[in-house]
């Protein structure tokens, strides 16, 4: 048998080829007659089409031209409700709706031709926010604006407000967040009567664009091929839009029978494509005289854009994590996804969580001061622990011990010592120092009954050489997916990591494995990956074939045997959900997530008072994931996301007017680079989980959900001032600090 791969920090599979320049983006490849594509886009918010006009200065009869007239099939984005057109035909609903596509064989044509298509309107009323929705609803969507509503109930919410020693209220946004991932999205479409549909692009998700173009086309689905190029960069913003991009490509090269590349530039990326869903929360909560949790009410609002696009799911998993890591013995959960006319919102990485979980940790510091109670200790008193049950009621049967990871993360933050030392020295200092924690969960895999809905198959097969593969339709697009599924099946065959590769990510090669989102790739995928490469063994066991169960060599001669003798070898393996795992959709109740992974956040920041800006010093992230397969790609994911949320928190603010996204560059939409990031220093904590590969359970958003109350709660601990928002801006401490700092002075004066 070889040595251990699992947990071995053992070169990326395709690093080599990314770093020495090989690897092929969408925009690297061309192929013979191409033309290159491009959308005219709406420019209201709201409105009819009343006409389409074709300016003087271009040579239209060059250009192929595609409207909603020319779908052959249905004339939607196939995706959970098919609401959405592919190409808007009367109705606009949003600012950078599609209307007409483009194409020519010289790409810097295409701008001037945009530019020069002029679409004729009649502007109606609209509404670009959760308040104006909610209150303004009859105007646009007459009875009902929602896409989405969830309720979650435990215990008896409407007994607990008489019993309270206190009850606290708040109420807390989070903004719109770009994905803004290096390579924007891009695909390549060829369409012929021998092949049907093929299409190369940069995408998470092949067999979601599988389906919607089997929708758009009308052919079944051996004649319609998906292909992942190498991919720079997703974040869910690659999980739904690339069906779009890639219906168009495919309208414009089957009507000119020609293959059509198109691939936006960064300002048409970040003002057309999805986003993460702004927020609003409402708490109200009952706390004993101990300080326990009696219970609470919490309201989730989250705003969807102008079509359901992936709202749902994303509402769902923040309705879920809305709790958090706690014990409440009664609560009430109210989720809504409401209506707008801005682009559709979409999947970002934490999916919902990382929206109703600023809002839940901002607010446990919030009940721990009006309390008189340390933050800490207030957690300390609350936290879940195992034989417990969360807001859905699913029992905790995980061995975890959040009090040991509170702890941990405390003294490897020094926590006590720090706060103490600031809270002197903050007194008369113009940059004000301050602590901040977050407690935090996150459910790895699809929420519910998801997993059981998607049926995942994953495949292994060997060649005659004893070379095997991984066959997933799962993804690479940084985070490591290619890596540590060889992993897995070089570790349960007994071979070398190198002995492994990945089949690629094509709809005609690979089996439906689902989505490459909610954290599922590693536990669930990995899993499978283990079973079927295990499979693959017994069944060269079963032929009687002597080293199959031996070591390198002789298993790669007994592979070579078999498919000389016998053909094909290659093993499968399907979902099957734990014991004890079951979901009730009606109720929304009962186990959510196979497995959660557990967190302690602490940020230590300064607040500059003459500026009003906010550095982070340093950020201590521990968490709990089970078994770690790869050390250096766990880190780095719990860096990025870190550094992703610091951004989310501080630095990345979309600015709309009318529903259009006015700062859409990459000059004026602000993300901190390193130079604004503090030493993230990532700590682990392993219990292995008995149904993950080799103890493993998902890692990939849970990085997302903490830091940003994190540092808001050090914020607020260095300022003495609240802010209950995000990105918390500059000019919102200045405006708070000047104008609390004014009705003092005002009231002393007035005294």
């Amino acid at each position: 048998m070889s040595e251990r791969v699992v947990g071995v920090a053992v070169p990326r599979k395709e690093g080599a080829a990314k770093v020495t320049g090989t690897a092929k983006y969408v925009d690297d490849i061309r192929l013979d007659g191409m033309l290159y594509g491009a959308t005219v886009r709406s420019t209201i918010a709201r409105g009819t089409i009343k006409g389409i006009h074709f300016g003087e200065g271009i040579d239209w009869d060059e250009f192929v031209v595609v409207t909603a007239k020319d779908v052959p099939g249905k004339n939607v984005v196939s995706l959970i409700v098919e609401d959405q057109p592919l190409l808007a035909d009367k109705q606009i609903n949003h600012p950078e709706e599609p209307i007409l596509l483009l194409a020519h064989a010289d790409r810097h044509l295409l701008p001037l031709a945009v530019a020069a298509v002029r679409i004729e309107y009649e502007a109606m009323p609209s509404v670009h926010s959760i308040e104006e929705s909610e209150c303004c609803k009859e105007i646009v969507w007459g009875e009902d604006n929602t896409f989405k509503t969830y309720t979650i109930d435990k215990g008896n919410i409407d007994e607990v407000w008489k019993d309270a020693a206190w009850i606290v209220e708040g109420e807390y946004t989070t903004g719109a967040q770009e994905q803004l991932y290096i390579e924007n999205n891009g695909v390549i479409a060829q369409v012929n009567d021998a092949d049907g549909v093929t299409v190369w692009g940069s995408m998470q998700c092949p067999f979601y664009v599988h389906k919607a173009l089997m929708a758009l086309t009308g052919l079944p689905e051996d004649k319609v091929r998906v292909i992942q190029t190498e991919t720079g960069g997703a974040f869910g913003g690659k999980e739904d839009y690339p069906s779009i991009i890639a219906g168009h490509a495919v309208l414009l090269a089957k009507k000119s029978g020609r293959p059509v590349k198109i691939v936006y530039d960064r300002m048409e990326d970040m003002a057309a494509t999805t986003k993460r869903h702004p927020s609003r929360t409402r708490h109200r909560t009952a706390i004993d005289k101990d300080g326990k949790l009696l219970g609470g009410e919490i309201e989730f609002v989250i705003d969807g854009g102008a079509y359901v696009t992936l709202s749902p799911v994303v509402l769902s998993r923040g309705t879920i994590h809305a709790a958090g890591p706690y014990c409440w013995p009664s609560i009430r959960v109210k989720a809504t996804a409401v209506a707008t006319n801005t682009p559709p919102h979409g999947a970002f990485r934490g999916f919902g969580a990382p929206q109703s979980l600023f809002a839940l940790e901002r607010h446990m510091d919030v009940v721990a001061r009006a309390i008189g109670m340390a933050p800490d200790e207030f957690r300390r008193k609350n936290l879940l622990r195992s034989g417990e049950s969360t807001a859905t009621q699913q029992v905790i049967r995980e061995p975890i011990d959040l009090q040991h990871l509170l702890d941990r993360a405390l003294e490897l933050s020094d926590y006590h010592a720090k706060m103490a030392r600031f809270s002197k020295q903050n007194v008369l200092a113009t940059k004000k120092k301050g602590m901040g924690i977050a407690a935090f969960f996150h459910g790895a895999g699809f929420t519910g009954s998801g997993e059981r809905y998607l049926n995942a198959l994953v495949g292994v097969d060997a060649d005659e050489r004893g070379d095997v593969r991984v066959l997933v339709s799962s993804t690479e697009f940084g985070q490591g997916t290619n890596t540590i599924l060889c992993q897995i099946a070089a570790e349960a065959l007994g071979l070398e990591y190198d002995d492994v590769s990945m089949a690629p990510p094509d709809t005609r090669v690979v089996p439906n494995s689902g989505p490459t989102v909610a954290s599922r790739t590693a536990m669930i995928i990995g899993k499978l990956v283990q079973r079927a490469a295990t499979d693959l063994k017994e069944k060269l066991v079963a032929a009687g074939l002597p080293g199959a169960d031996a070591r390198r060599d002789a298993f790669r001669r007994a592979c070579g045997e078999y498919v000389r003798t016998r053909g094909e070898l290659k093993a499968y393996s399907r979902y099957q959900a734990p014991p004890d795992v079951y979901w009730d959709d009606t109720k929304y109740r009962g186990e959510a997530y196979p497995a959660f992974g557990w967190a302690v956040y602490v940020a230590e920041v300064t607040v500059d008072t003459a500026t009003y800006s906010v550095t982070v010093d340093d950020f201590v992230a521990l968490q709990e994931v089970g078994r770690v397969l790869h050390p250096v790609l766990a880190a780095g994911q719990i860096e990025g996301g870190v550094a992703q949320a610091i951004g989310y928190a501080l630095y990345e603010k979309v600015e709309w007017k009318q529903g259009r996204m006015l700062n859409n560059q990459m000059t004026n939409y602000i993300m901190p680079t390193s130079q604004d990031l503090p030493p993230i220093r990532v700590y682990f904590e392993e219990v292995p989980y008995q149904y993950g590969p080799y103890g493993a359970k998902g890692i990939g958003e849970l990085p997302m959900d903490g830091p940003a109350p994190a540092i808001v709660n050090a914020v607020v601990a260095a300022t003495g001032e609240e802010f209950r928002s995000i990105p918390l801006m500059p000019e919102d401490i200045f405006s708070t600090m000047y104008v609390n700092a004014s009705t003092k002075i005002s009231d002393e004066v007035t005294a």
